[in-house]
């Protein structure tokens, strides 16, 4: 397995995504104590996102973000991205780009070391979903988003159609209605052993 590096990793989708194909391990080196590495995980002085806002999708495929929800956004390049059918996460894109340049060098030197040989299907399907997953871009004036071609399909909202804006703590994301009902109904049970063990 690659080495444990928590300055991308910390982030739960860059880590799942990399661990998905077996790429990297979630179990740290001898002597990282996890103390220690719970003081990196929370290395951010920021506060976290939160807010559930409902919005209307323009005929123009726009739809503006609550101003709450718009800190490190707005007034900079942004990086949006496919999560699941029904939702696109909004993110900095400086926090973006470097964490995923950290994973993606991490798998190129796995690669040149010889390391994935035999694997080449998966590393062919990393690279499709790395291509197609996310896209720059810039927010209007007054937190206004246009949802690109390719990521509205994705989304599955149509223009006059409503969609939810939620906060993720680490950044914003953009659902259809139903399939935020029906996240919402799968994992609320969740909450507060979910809430318990990230406070702990």
């Amino acid at each position: 397995m690659l080495e444990f590096h928590l300055d991308w990793v910390c982030i739960p989708q860059f880590r799942s995504f990399f661990y998905s194909f077996g790429l990297i391990s979630l179990t740290p080196p001898d002597g990282v104590k996890t103390a220690s590495r719970r003081a990196i995980f929370m290395t951010s002085e920021k506060n976290l996102l939160i807010g559930e806002f409902r919005r209307t999708l323009d005929e123009r495929h726009r739809l503006s973000l609550p101003p709450n929800l718009l800190e490190d956004l707005a007034d900079q390049p942004c990086i949006l991205a496919k999560e699941r059918p029904g939702a696109l996460s909004l993110w900095n894109a400086n926090s973006w780009q470097t964490r995923l340049d950290s994973g993606v060098q991490l798998v190129q030197s796995k690669m040149q070391a010889g390391r994935l040989e035999g694997r080449l299907p998966q590393v062919q399907q990393l690279g499709r979903l790395l291509s197609t997953r996310h896209c720059e871009v810039q927010l209007a004036g007054r937190g206004r988003l246009t949802i690109p071609e390719g990521f509205r399909e994705f989304l599955g909202v149509e223009p006059g159609g409503e969609l939810m804006t939620v906060g993720a703590a680490i950044c914003v994301e953009i659902w259809s209605v139903s399939r935020w009902i029906e996240y919402v109904d799968s994992h609320i049970v969740d909450f507060h052993s979910l809430f318990q063990g990230l406070a702990d």
